[in-house]
């Protein structure tokens, strides 16, 4: 299962998010849960970088990948971590959380 934890301030300001896991519903290389998450979350990440000019960090482990905001969230990056949510959870009702967890955690 994929599990991603998204971090926020008690005032619901975003401060990253960490995605682990494998989802488990095909192979590798023919699971469509997991291309549907890296894609939404890779994109996310690229595009805070290519059009947000936010500080972050960014990690990458063998099947995990990290986020840290080390600035206050852009307007432009509250959109874009919102819609990558939006989509995440979108995937999370489809699959009846078989594959997917999407929490959110008080920072």
């Amino acid at each position: 299962m994929i599990t991603i934890t998204v971090f926020r301030s008690a005032a619901g300001v975003y401060k990253g998010f960490v995605c682990e896991g494998h989802a488990g519903y095909a192979n590798r290389g023919k699971d469509i849960v997991c291309a549907s998450v890296s894609t939404l979350v890779i994109n996310t990440i690229n595009s805070i970088e290519a059009f947000c000019h936010q500080a972050f960090e960014c990690a990458e482990e063998k099947d995990s990948i990290r986020l840290e905001l080390t600035a206050s969230p852009t307007k432009e990056t509250t959109l874009l971590l919102d819609s990558m949510v939006f989509g995440l959870q979108a995937i999370e009702q489809e699959y009846q959380e078989r594959y997917l967890k999407v929490e959110c955690r008080e920072v």
